[in-house]
């Protein structure tokens, strides 16, 4: 402030310039946020993207299990009805082939109606997973469950096969002929049998790849 002739003069000190840091620092936050909100977006598509494809997985595991349904049901009953007798007999022999002569395929058909029994059960399971395909419990129990299965189809159809091949082939070393030439019709069923159960099986496995890669994810 001076004065001069009589008048007061204020001297007004010039605006000082903005300070470089502080704008600078000012746009690496713009650019900090412009990242973070393309980083939640992109984040967002990804997790779209996966749920996604968890439901067309659960579709197809639904479906699976319905065709499923229909192979065991189909291996079960064609051995369960597996009965054949010859036109010759003797007055004290008849000369018949059923399941139930063997252990083997009569536990073949308890595990095929049991396995056949679980899958109709684990359909509405299957179903919730398609609805909330991000529910970890369901899939972890439908994975639990199918690992038993596929333990236990394995088991029969493998038991199951050996007596097949025996009846086709036989051992000469321990003197069992192959009875499949006399039996063409009981053979022919249980054959079938089989490889509707081995089917089965291949069914299991495929399950058990799905959950796990479905969980895989989580």
């Amino acid at each position: 402030m001076s004065k001069g002739n009589g008048e007061t003069v204020v001297d007004v000190p010039a605006e000082k310039s903005s300070n470089p840091s502080t704008a600078s620092t000012k746009g690496k936050g713009l650019a900090a946020g412009v990242a973070t909100g393309a980083a939640v977006v992109g984040t967002a598509k990804v997790i779209k993207h996966l749920r996604g494809w968890k439901r067309i997985v659960c579709i197809f595991d639904f479906l699976l299990r319905l065709f499923g349904v229909a192979v065991l049901l189909t291996a079960a009953v064609t051995m369960g009805t597996s009965d054949q007798i010859l036109p010759f007999f003797t007055h004290h022999f008849q000369f018949r082939a059923t399941f139930q002569d063997l252990p083997a395929l009569t536990f073949f058909v308890a595990a095929n109606a049991i396995a056949c029994g679980y899958l109709l059960l684990s359909l509405p399971f299957s179903l919730i997973s398609i609805i909330r395909p991000s529910i970890v419990g369901a899939r972890l129990l439908l994975l639990i469950a199918d690992t038993v299965m596929l333990a236990l189809t394995s088991t029969g159809a493998a038991s199951a096969a050996a007596i097949v091949y025996l009846a086709h082939v036989g051992n000469r070393r321990a003197n069992w002929i192959e009875i499949c030439q006399q039996f063409n019709e009981f053979c022919q069923q249980t054959s079938g049998a089989v490889v509707a159960s081995f089917a089965g099986v291949l069914i299991f496995i495929i399950l058990v790849i799905m959950s796990a890669l479905a969980l895989r994810h989580h």
